[in-house]
């Protein structure tokens, strides 16, 4: 811009030389110059003002910070000193406590330290009065050692003397002496027997209920024998390879979609389902049977049929608990307490039906509390519920009476009911009268005629068993077990045994087959003894 003024004004200059009316032009040129050349410096010290003002700012600014950091660095020392004093007020604080613990803790050690000391002389004190005794004992020890010797030697001539007089060796007089004492005992106990038996009858009278009571919580017990397979019919062998399926895939199909074992044997016309779950046996039990009828044999088919069947048991099951609750006339029973009586209905016991022996123990209780003055509905609620266990006892761990108890708890069932649960086969005391009743109706329940079947196997055992039990006693000649075993007949020798020995024979054998076998209601014990007398008149 300096070098472009003086050409423009060397520019001006020369217009003007060439004629007159330039002068005009070059005076407007030299304005504009002047007032460019005026703006021109306006403009730069303009610029340098800003500039200036712009340097005093920024180290106004840059003061303003430093001061702004002093304070800040300030603050920060005197919370820092501030934070440090505190710690060190809370370090000695700390300190102050630990030192008194300390203390006190060599306090309490030279406290137990004392009675240690203390305890340490008490026994040094009783080691030696233990001694003194052990020395005064040995002492009276040899005395009595001596006088056994004396005291043995003075019975060895005795002894002697007896033989001698008597005529017989040791082995003969005791023996004999053994024998006289064995005839005097059992002579004793048998008229204690029937001393003990006879005023129990004649105090039946007067304590009629405590009696009936405790009778009847001696006479039940616990019998269970469960039925763990169903068959079902299978019509021809064509048909029994469908069931199995190529490479066995829809028995297994089968046997994933019920949870059960299915048995293909070589019975013909017979396919065995097993299960210890007797409510998923009937669902296997069913299917299989609508899965012959339908034909239509595969995994799919399976699975879809099962299903079905599973949903319409359900709700067969809890319609069953309904009806028996209706009609043992037991109401306020929860919908899972229904379900579980309804699956009573698949379980067996000896070949009893559980539901409809809980159904009688329900009757049986209601006439038994009401004949004492107790609480009829009260009682049938007890005998109803008393196996409600054994719907679930092969799920939950446990026997069937704590399975049940624990479960009806849950629906704020009330102690005389959870106990006669849980009680009802003597596992625990009982806190009512209810319990016993209980445990007598299961009992009559289950031991009336035709109320349960057992195998013929084991129908034979308990025979053999009872007999071989009254066999053992000296003085038997003969036993039979008769009425299907619900009564042995013992049969001895009139000559060895009288009268008060047989009572106690019979209270024997009845005492054994109580501790050695388990059976339904109660066995009669008979002892029969008989002396026959043969003349002939010629």
């Amino acid at each position: 811009m300096n070098l472009s003024l003086p050409l423009l004004a060397t520019g001006l200059a020369q217009q003007a030389d060439g004629g007159s009316l330039g002068k005009f032009a070059l005076a407007g040129a030299l304005g504009a110059v002047t007032a460019l050349l005026a703006g021109y410096l306006l403009t730069r010290w303009l610029g340098r003002t800003r500039l200036d003002a712009a340097r005093i700012e920024a180290e106004r600014i840059l003061a303003e910070a430093k001061s702004e950091a002093d304070v800040r660095r300030k603050s920060a020392q005197v919370d820092a000193k501030t934070e440090f004093l505190k710690g060190q007020e809370q370090l000695r604080k700390e300190s102050t406590e630990l030192r008194a613990e300390l203390k006190q803790m060599e306090k309490r050690l030279t406290k137990r330290e004392d009675n240690l000391e203390a305890k340490l002389d008490m026994l040094v004190t009783k080691e030696r009065n233990v001694e003194q005794s052990i020395s005064k004992l040995n002492t009276r020890a040899d005395v009595i050692a001596k006088q056994e010797t004396e005291s043995e030697d003075l019975l060895s001539k005795r002894r002697d003397q007896l033989h001698q007089a008597s005529g017989l060796n040791h082995e003969e007089a005791k023996r004999i002496l053994l024998d006289e004492l064995k005839i005097e005992l059992e002579h004793e106990c048998a008229e204690m027997i029937e001393k003990v038996t006879t005023a129990a009858k004649d105090e039946a009278a007067q304590l009629s209920r405590e009696i009936t009571l405790t009778a009847i919580q001696r006479y039940a017990g616990e019998h269970t024998c469960e039925s763990t397979v169903s068959t079902v019919a299978i019509p021809t062998d064509e048909m029994k390879g469908r069931v199995i399926g190529r490479e066995g895939r829809n028995i297994r199909a089968f046997e994933k979609a019920t949870g059960v074992d299915v048995i293909v044997d070589d019975t013909p016309g017979v396919v065995v389902v097993s299960a210890f779950d007797p409510v998923r046996r009937e669902i296997a039990r069913r299917s299989l049977d609508r899965l012959v009828q339908d034909g239509r044999i595969h995994p799919g088919r399976i699975e879809e049929l099962v299903q079905q069947v599973q949903k319409e048991l359900f709700e067969e099951v809890l319609e069953t608990g309904k009806k028996v609750a209706v009609e043992a006339n037991v109401g306020g029973l929860h919908r899972k307490q229904l379900d579980l009586l309804g699956r009573l209905k698949f379980r067996t016991s000896y070949g009893q039906n559980v539901l409809r022996h809980s159904v009688e123990v329900a009757y049986l209780c209601q006439a038994i509390a009401e004949e004492l003055g107790l609480d009829g509905r009260l009682a049938r609620r007890c005998g109803l519920l008393h196996d409600i266990g054994k719907a679930i006892d092969h799920e939950v761990e446990g026997s069937h009476q704590k399975v049940g108890a624990d479960f009806c708890k849950r629906f704020n069932e009330r102690p005389e009911v959870l106990n006669a649960i849980e009680g009802h086969h003597g596992d625990i005391p009982s806190i009512s009268p209810y319990t016993p009743i209980v445990m007598a109706a299961d009992a009559i329940s289950a031991a009336r005629p035709g109320g349960r079947r057992e195998s013929l196997e084991r129908y034979v055992q308990r025979l053999q068993q009872l007999e071989e039990i009254a066999m053992v006693h000296s003085g038997v000649k003969e036993a039979f077990a008769i009425q299907a075993g619900r009564e042995i007949r013992v049969i001895v020798d009139a000559k060895r045994v009288d009268d008060a020995v047989a009572a106690m024979i019979a209270r024997d054998v009845a005492k054994k087959i109580e501790e050695q076998m388990t059976y339904p209601g109660e066995i009669k014990v008979t002892v029969l003894r008989e002396i026959r007398a043969t003349a002939l008149a010629r």
